[in-house]
């Protein structure tokens, strides 16, 4: 697989990226800033990569040759394995009689049936390519459902880089939000003012899966304020809309608030969907089945068949191995070890989001300055975690990797009792 196995680089010796450093300075002339979006290794410490040459399973290799047991695992698609034979094997089948033509290939009516019948809450299908194409086209389809115009997002919560929803500036104006309203996350007077605030104009409620904004301690959505998104809607005629994007497949097959016993009237899918094929996803009640097909949503690519065969493949695998309860195991046991590691040296430090999409924040680290020390003794030991963004298990990892990992914490956070007491 990798030129350098993680486990032969557990010696904490710090790693050289000179190709890295060479395709950044050649990126920067014919790439504005050299890279952007949330891939962009200049929010990471110095000692990130951002260009790797190979993946498989969930380990990472860069270009320069260093490997890491992955836990961010490309922010979220890679959910069954980098490289997983399954996957590949059934798309490159797919792509060898037909990738992309006039029209779909039959595996889109393969897809669409097998993900009606895994989501409890869906009763049809329709594709795009990414989150952003979902999230957008929900809006739409409540809009066109209700013929009103308000939409109720939380405060802080990302739903995709398009005008309507980037949390960036950057040529945005205000007409493109002036039917948004907010919420705080979690707080069900919050959530009934804003619909007071809506009137009779509100089209939907839009809710993440929990709340996993960037920096900030993760939250579970209580049961009251699932209930109340589902009350206030039904009582206004209105959609209520769960954004699954990020956290898809990983809490619950079904979708994210089904524990919850609270089910969408839309739900966007993408990332985990097609372990790293370019495939996104709509599901929604009959209810709303009219007004989809008033909506035009559509990309020259859409209808790629291959990405469809992927997340097919995907959707069957998850199911065989019971990937949930998988993920949950393995992310409780890499919380209990840092937990322990780090009461053991009087480091004060949350974890919190799901087990399977692990945040680790450091208490008066304002700066972020613990959290960066961390990840980077980490890294040098083979193992990529992010300082500020939740994280993912998949259905690759194993127990090894996770006692792997823990050495490699174990060092980081003897190096953060070291330099802060």
């Amino acid at each position: 697989m990798s030129d350098v196995h993680p486990t032969n680089q557990l010696n904490g010796a710090r790693r050289s990226l000179p190709c890295d450093s060479a395709l950044r300075k050649r990126s920067a002339k014919v790439i504005p800033g050299g890279m952007w979006g949330h891939m962009s290794a200049k929010s990471l410490p110095p000692a990130y990569p951002q260009f790797f040459r190979s993946a498989e399973g969930v380990h990472l290799t860069d270009v320069d040759g260093n490997s890491y047991i992955d836990f961010v695992c490309a922010y979220g698609p890679m959910i069954v394995g980098y490289n997983d034979p399954d996957v590949e094997e059934a798309a490159g089948r797919q792509q060898a009689r037909m990738g992309i033509a006039n029209g779909p290939g039959e595996v889109m009516v393969d897809l669409a049936e097998f993900l009606v019948e895994t989501v409890p809450a869906a009763d049809w299908a329709i594709f795009g390519k990414n989150g952003t194409d979902a999230t957008t086209a929900c809006v739409s389809i409540a809009r066109a459902a209700t013929k009103r115009r308000k939409i109720l997002v939380a405060n802080g919560a990302y739903h995709g880089a398009v005008p309507w929803c980037t949390p960036w500036p950057g040529g945005v104006v205000a007409e493109d939000r002036a039917h948004l309203l907010y919420y705080d996350y979690n707080d069900v007077s919050s959530l009934e003012a804003a619909v007071g605030e809506a009137g009779d104009d509100l089209a939907g409620v839009l809710v993440s899966a929990f709340r996993h904004d960037a920096r900030i301690d993760q939250e579970m959505p209580t049961a009251d304020f699932a209930h109340a998104a589902r009350a206030v809607t039904d009582r206004n005629e209105a959609v209520l809309i769960i954004d699954d994007v990020r956290a898809g497949f990983r809490l619950d097959l079904g979708g994210s608030w089904e524990p919850l016993g609270v089910q969408a009237d839309l739900s966007a899918w993408s990332k985990a969907l097609g372990n790293g094929y370019p495939i996104a996803a709509v599901t929604g009640k009959d209810w709303l089945r009219e007004a989809v097909q008033t909506v035009y949503v559509t990309g020259s690519f859409w209808c790629a068949a291959a990405p469809m065969a992927a997340a097919l493949a995907t959707l069957r695998k998850l199911h065989r191995g019971d990937a949930v309860t998988h993920m949950a195991r393995l992310g409780e046991k890499l919380r209990s070890g840092i937990e322990s590691q780090a009461a053991a040296r009087g480091i004060g430090i949350r974890q919190t989001g799901p087990a399977q999409m692990p945040l680790i924040l450091f208490d008066d680290d304002h700066t972020l300055e613990k959290a960066y020390l961390f990840s980077t003794k980490a890294l040098q030991r083979g193992v990529y975690l992010h300082p500020w963004h939740n994280m993912f298990l998949s259905a690759a990892h194993t127990d090894a990797d996770i006692d792997l990992t823990l050495e490699a914490t174990d060092a980081a956070l003897e190096a953060v009792a070291d330099v802060f007491g």
